[in-house]
């Protein structure tokens, strides 16, 4: 039995992170998943002024894990995470330091094992109206949406690479990621939802700019176009909050392929549970 947890966009929020931490201690899963934008809303270095400690990852997030692993001892599950768009990338050495510690698998951009499954992780979003850049890319061109700032404008917390800011999209990475692999038992934990689902519907009805309007999905083509050529077993998505009160629904098929959703807008932390053996038999519960 391979039960999972899933949880994305926490937000910083130290009270979805207990309740999350009371379900894992009570569930024993085999696996929990987080989807990014783990850390507090807007986080950056210039966040002095805010009662958060400097570095929320390593002061927090990596510290309460250690406790949970200490506690639960043989039962402490395979933690999958990745980062989202509202996570500066300057916080990806806390990460290291909590998969050096055997707390989880960083897995943006990598492959790992759970039994016979596969588990996929990739972090990067289209882009974004939002400054910071870390994780936004080109989807299938560098073409953007109305409103949205290029991944060559903004700002990011760490060095990168121009050449690499301007050529590279969503399509090429997940097609390098995936390669030629049977995908039958994979598992992707992406941070972006697939484009035009009931999953990345987004509250810009009647908006306009420059008398253009914007689309009310906002999701990834690239993740669309892969998921429905390569038909994973399950993709994990995230990002889009009021989705799920949007379309009435947090999760979708592509096919084969079961799409689920815990992204959220209340203050409620959205948790969903699911079997690897019974993807279809899915819950999302709000604590």
């Amino acid at each position: 039995m391979h039960s999972c947890l899933f949880a994305s966009d926490l937000h910083g929020d130290r009270s979805r992170y207990a309740k999350l931490f009371h379900a894992i201690a009570e569930e024993k899963p085999a696996a929990l998943f987080l989807g990014g934008d783990l850390l507090p809303s807007g986080y950056s270095l210039a966040n002095a002024s805010m009662d958060l400690p400097a570095d929320f990852a390593g002061e927090y997030i990596v510290p309460e894990f250690s406790r949970l692993q200490r506690d639960l001892g043989g039962d402490y599950p395979k933690v999958f995470v990745i980062f989202g768009n509202d996570d500066p990338r300057s916080h990806e050495p806390a990460m290291a330091e909590g998969a050096e510690r055997g707390l989880w698998t960083y897995a943006h951009n990598r492959r790992a094992s759970l039994g016979s499954y596969e588990i996929y992780g990739y972090a990067c979003v289209p882009p974004t109206p939002f400054l910071l850049k870390d994780w936004d890319r080109y989807d299938v061109s560098r073409s953007i949406d109305p409103g949205c700032v290029s991944p060559e404008e903004g700002f990011y917390s760490v060095p990168q690479d121009s050449s690499e800011t301007k050529w590279s999209t969503i399509e090429d990475d997940l097609r390098r990621l995936a390669s030629d692999t049977d995908l039958t038992n994979a598992v992707f934990l992406f941070h972006t939802p697939p484009y035009e689902t009931l999953l990345d519907r987004a509250a810009l009805d009647g908006r306009t700019i420059d008398h253009v309007p914007l689309d009310v999905h906002v999701g990834s083509i690239a993740v669309r176009r892969f998921i429905e050529e390569r038909q994973p077993l399950v993709t994990l998505h995230g990002h889009i909050h009021e989705s799920a009160r949007l379309t009435g629904s947090w999760r979708d098929r592509i096919g084969r392929t079961h799409a689920l959703s815990a992204a959220h807008d209340g203050p409620e932390l959205a948790l969903v549970r699911f079997e690897l053996s019974d993807p279809a038999g899915a819950e999302r519960v709000l604590l």
